[in-house]
């Protein structure tokens, strides 16, 4: 898996498939780009260059104390992107990826970029507030999240993973396929745990979606209960201009692992058009 240099920081990335149409596939939280195994493989299969890096803080890219916000997470990308000097690419961002991809598209534009994809992803904006009552989470939530991540990290992580693959409490995935995503989730930063939360949590996408001008693929899992698809890509779809909405029946949020063949199906047929 080799480094690159991106503002200021070593991002850790694989990069698999030769000289395949580039898509980059951006993790969510609190995983690392080792979560895209399943897609790798099957974009590979097909013929595209798949490139997966962990976010800073998580996996194996450097940890610094801050920088846990859109506005750097989506520099790091632009860094990403700069660096491998990547044209015609897919972004393809998976919950709180998917912020990465909008916040990008909004400040850097598309000249490097020929469509997206929002996967179960965080946009439009997940706060409620005065302006945005349709929000999935008031600030008490945003600030529990926060507390529980800080203050006892591994009985969080554990709640938050079986709620991850889980619709209306029955687990979607295996034992063992929940424990590999707790594998995932350990070398993060305390500080990137936390900082995260208030970003994905707090951040509004609303002026980045309206900048979208690239074919955008919305796909969401009608079972999601950690970012509800009436919330977020019900909303995205509606708000990008050149949009194509996929919802996935009965899948969680973490549908990329639990239902991986619709996810691969979708996602190829999208890079496809």
């Amino acid at each position: 898996m080799p480094d690159i240099t991106s503002n200021g920081i070593t991002l850790h990335y694989t990069d698999t498939g030769g000289h395949g149409r580039p898509v980059v596939l951006i993790h969510g939280w609190p995983l690392s780009g080792k979560s895209w195994a399943d897609q790798e493989a099957a974009l590979t299969d097909a013929g595209y260059r798949a490139i997966a890096y962990d976010r800073r803080g998580f996996g194996d890219s450097d940890k610094p104390e801050s920088g846990y916000d859109y506005d750097t997470f989506a520099a790091d990308l632009a860094g990403l992107l700069d660096e491998l000097d990547l044209t015609d690419v897919t972004l393809v961002g998976f919950s709180m990826g998917g912020g990465e991809v909008a916040r990008y598209l909004g400040t850097y534009g598309d000249a490097r970029v020929r469509s997206a994809v929002l996967a179960g992803a965080v946009p439009p904006y997940l706060l409620k507030t005065d302006d945005n009552p349709d929000g999935g989470l008031a600030e008490d939530d945003v600030q529990e999240m926060e507390s529980g991540a800080r203050d006892n990290r591994e009985e969080f992580l554990d709640g938050f993973t079986t709620n991850f693959f889980s619709v209306d409490g029955e687990l979607k995935v295996s034992e063992d396929q929940r424990q590999q995503a707790l594998a995932l989730e350990a070398p993060a930063r305390d500080e990137a745990l936390v900082g995260c939360i208030g970003a994905f949590g707090r951040t509004d996408f609303r002026g980045d979606l309206a900048k979208i001008a690239v074919p955008t693929l919305v796909i969401h899992g009608d079972g999601d209960a950690v970012v509800p698809f009436e919330v977020s890509g019900k909303r995205s779809a509606e708000a990008i201009s050149d949009s194509e909405l996929v919802v996935v029946s009965g899948a969680p949020h973490g549908f990329n692992v639990s239902h991986r063949d619709e996810f691969n199906a979708a996602l190829l047929a999208f890079l496809g058009r």
